[in-house]
């Protein structure tokens, strides 16, 4: 089916008919304003006083093909290569994960303890389309920060953002689980919010996330949930100063064998932090 019309109230209205097997009427609302801003540079105020705002062809076109993915199921961040993170406006695509509110409360507590410490060096492990380092970047502006990934196709769309957000980010292409000898640099802080989700979850994952989201930066074996997090420890022997801050989003149900891990890699003053959804989502740990 195509839209009828080439007014913006007969698009609303052919978004509702095509979308409400699938979402609620809130959500369609709010697909279509994030289209029409993205699409039309309208606001919602806009919108809504200019119903009989006509579309062009190729504007209609953009809508009925957007409409189309929706159906599908595919993120509209997808759909438009863009999504807001801690009020900066970022490009994704399917090689970079979709950042998450949490993902936003651990950067604002790593600024909130880190500001006495402005001109760490800080490094991002895992960094995807570099949300996290970029807004560490901004906010803490005399900070030195990398961002590291195993993906080719995420770091070209962290050097995007890095260029447009004009973040001074160092990025590297490397693999944390065997990362290079020759990369003999030191740290004041570590972040990483690596992939934490069990195959065994897969079960009760939205399929938005499952057919769209790079599976890499998402799932771990079952059988070693926290490779990723004894790989990094491991890694922060060498790279990672003495009294040096880690800080890890987590999966909800490990916050006990974190807990467990750090005290095993000599960290200390170990604070588990829940989560808006009071949620045990993050860790912060001090190097001995």
């Amino acid at each position: 089916m195509r839209i009828p019309s080439n007014r913006l109230k007969s698009v609303l209205n052919f978004a509702k008919t095509e979308l409400k097997p699938l979402f609620d009427e809130k959500e369609i609302l709010s697909f279509f304003y994030l289209l029409c801003e993205h699409y039309l540079k309208m606001d919602k105020t806009s919108v809504i006083l200019n119903p009989d705002y006509a579309l062009s062809e190729s504007e209609l076109l953009k809508f009925n093909f957007a409409i189309k993915d929706l159906k599908t199921e595919k993120p509209i961040q997808y759909i438009l290569g863009r999504t807001e993170f801690f009020g900066y406006n970022f490009k994704v695509n399917e090689h970079t994960l979709i950042p998450r509110p949490e993902t936003e409360e651990l950067v604002q507590w790593i600024i909130d303890n880190e500001k006495p410490h402005s001109q760490s060096k800080i490094l991002d492990i895992g960094t995807g389309s570099g949300c996290i380092a970029i807004s560490l970047a901004k906010q803490l502006s005399k900070a030195i920060v990398s961002g590291i990934d195993i993906s080719t196709e995420a770091l070209k769309i962290a050097e995007i953002n890095n260029r447009e957000l004009n973040a001074g980010l160092s990025l590297d292409l490397i693999d944390i689980l065997n990362p290079p000898k020759v990369f003999d640099t030191k740290f004041d802080i570590i972040v990483s919010n690596p992939p934490y989700v069990l195959e065994a979850e897969k079960t009760f994952m939205k399929k938005n996330v499952l057919q769209y989201e790079p599976n890499q930066a998402l799932f771990v074996k079952d059988n070693d949930p926290l490779i990723f997090y004894r790989k990094i420890l491991s890694f922060t022997k060498t790279h990672l100063v003495s009294e040096g801050r880690i800080y890890f989003e987590i999966n909800e149900q490990k916050g006990d064998e974190m807990l467990s891990l750090l005290k095993a890699f000599n960290y200390h003053k170990i604070e588990l932090k829940k989560d808006l959804f009071n949620r045990p989502r993050m860790i912060y740990a001090i190097k001995d």
